[in-house]
């Protein structure tokens, strides 16, 4: 029965294979409640800040940040890559990174250069394969992201931009939609774009006291803004990541034990087949007998 014993190695082996699966289906899950939760808290705040710089900008036009001037004379974009530092999540990375790559294509045929930044260990990798130009990167995040980790690798883009050394830059992370939805989303987070930064509607105008003085309240808060843009898609990104990393270990859980059921249909067939065989033989030797 070396063919019987080979059969039950692989169930053996699908089956370990699922519990493992199972396990981190069920770590998934628990972590993937509060990244949600997480992520949804931090929405509020940047839709906040989004309408408070938005009636300040508006409210002392004769001052302009500037974040809110596109620079024509450089010619180089930079570009944010936000994907997770671990793999086992589906096509998640994979959208994100086709994302980066059409749009990289785009801006070289447009002859710009490109400098990136990279949020993760996954486009950290994919970034250096392709040969890119890596500012600055951070990895090793965590479940829990905190904002003084990520501002100072993304402050170099930043800082770039205010300099004038580059026209715009890009933002790519993954959108969190529902459990079973989420999107890569590739937006233009400077020079920041007239629709995103638009405050409460109405016909009124407020009318503010600055102290200091209104170019300093106006960095220092877009300043912010921009952070808050860029937590919050780290936020999305690793709701994402949870939540497919769930939906694909249930998958792989499920085909484990699909294939642990055929392996059982196949061992049980060889070994009927088995026992029939040396029946005959016992017949047969008792017939000849």
């Amino acid at each position: 029965m070396a063919v019987g014993k080979e059969i039950r190695g692989k169930i053996k082996s699908v089956e370990n294979t699922k519990k493992i699966t199972k396990a981190m289906e069920m770590v998934a899950a628990s972590k993937m409640r509060k990244a949600q939760e997480r992520m949804r808290s931090a929405r509020p705040y940047s839709d906040k800040i989004r309408n408070i710089a938005a009636n300040l900008a508006t409210a002392n036009p004769e001052y302009t940040h500037p974040f809110l001037v596109k620079q024509d004379n450089a010619k180089t974009a930079g570009i944010i890559v936000v994907t997770t530092d671990k793999g086992l999540c589906g096509g998640l990375n994979t959208n994100a990174l086709r994302l980066v790559t059409s749009k990289l294509r785009e801006l070289e045929g447009q002859g710009s250069k490109i400098e990136a930044v990279a949020i993760g260990n996954k486009g950290l990798g994919f970034l250096n394969r392709i040969g890119a130009r890596v500012v600055s990167h951070a990895v090793q995040i965590g479940d829990t992201p905190h904002l003084d980790k990520l501002i100072g690798p993304v402050k170099v883009l930043l800082d770039a931009y205010q300099e004038g050394k580059l026209d715009a830059v890009y933002l790519v992370y993954t959108k969190f939609i529902n459990t079973m939805k989420q999107e890569p989303v590739l937006e233009q987070l400077l020079p920041l774009s007239a629709d995103k930064l638009q405050g409460d509607k109405g016909n009124h105008s407020w009318d503010y006291l600055y102290e200091p003085d209104a170019q300093t309240v106006i960095d220092d808060l877009l300043v912010r803004y921009v952070e808050a843009l860029i937590y919050q898609a780290v936020a999305e990104n690793l709701a994402s990541e949870q939540s497919a990393r769930m939906v694909a270990m249930k998958s792989a859980s499920d085909n484990a034990g699909n294939v642990i059921g055929e392996l059982k249909l196949v061992y049980n067939k060889t070994r009927q087949a088995a026992i029939t065989k040396e029946l005959s033989e016992i017949v047969a030797g008792a017939a000849a007998v």
